[in-house]
């Protein structure tokens, strides 16, 4: 499956945005989906994700009760809502995908990743 993520931009702390996760050459459903977030000098890290053939999502506790993963079956993609950012959600964001069905945190258990879509967030 080929993954292309879009949506992010400039925002001030407390706004929103939703990145979009386009797949192409599969049907998403089928796989699950993770967003992770690298901010400048730091590694990879694990922001949220929606397991294949189900509707079952997990995060991150420095994100729960704030985004929001989705997926829209008709449209194959993956969505992530974001709301009340804050400067320490800044990063470039990348959707990824992997053909298991079980939930992962893990960046090396994903196969196919988007291009990854830049997030900045202004005190």
């Amino acid at each position: 499956v080929q993954l292309q993520a879009s949506g992010g931009g400039l925002v001030q702390a407390g706004g929103s945005l939703i990145l979009s996760c386009a797949a192409s050459g599969r049907t998403v459903s089928q796989y699950t989906v993770d967003w992770f977030r690298q901010a400048p000098g730091k590694e990879r890290e694990f922001v949220a994700g929606i397991v294949g053939i189900g509707t079952r999502t997990y995060y991150t506790n420095s994100v729960k009760d704030r985004f929001t993963v989705s997926r829209d079956n008709a449209k194959n993609s993956v969505y992530l809502q974001m709301n009340s950012l804050k400067p320490e959600d800044t990063g470039i964001y990348y959707c990824a995908a992997r053909s298991n069905t079980l939930p992962s945190i893990r960046a090396a258990d994903f196969g196919s990743w988007g291009q990854g879509t830049l997030v900045t967030v202004s005190s």
